[in-house]
Parts: structure tokens; sequence; C-alpha cells
């Protein structure tokens, strides 16, 4: 899964928050209903202009996320 393909950020979207691409739904929205417990099917009730690729991408986006390191000057 490359979640670059299903989410992008552009300026003057929503002042370049991540979204969904072709959407205005930011991919952080997503992460939040999954996180108060929302199964992926209840995501995908919610915002029928998804797919279920759109929502596993948010969590690929989210584990890259988690994995980034910063170097300490």
């Amino acid at each position: 899964m490359n979640w670059r393909e299903h989410i992008v950020s552009d300026p003057q979207i929503l002042r370049g928050k991540p979204c969904i691409k072709g959407t205005r739904i930011p991919a952080a929205l997503v992460l939040g209903y999954l996180a108060s417990d929302r199964s992926p099917d209840a995501v995908l009730h919610e915002f029928p202009d998804l797919t279920r690729l759109d929502v596993v991408a948010c969590l690929d986006y989210a584990r890259d996320l988690a994995e980034f390191s910063a170097v300490a000057a």
C-alpha cells in the first residue's frame, strides 16, 4: 500500500492539511473515527465518497508518521 496514492496535501485545500485525494476529507478525521472505535465499515457509511483503500491508506499514513524520527542537532 502506498498511502501517497490516496492522501494528498494541497495548500489550496484545507490550508494544506493531508486529505483523501479528490475530497476535502482530512486523513486526521478518518483516523479520529477509527481511534474512537468506529469500524472501517462505519467510516465508509459516514463518508460514502471514500473507499476501503482510502481508509487503509490513512492507517498506513499514520504508521509512517509514527516511525518518523527526528535527528538531533
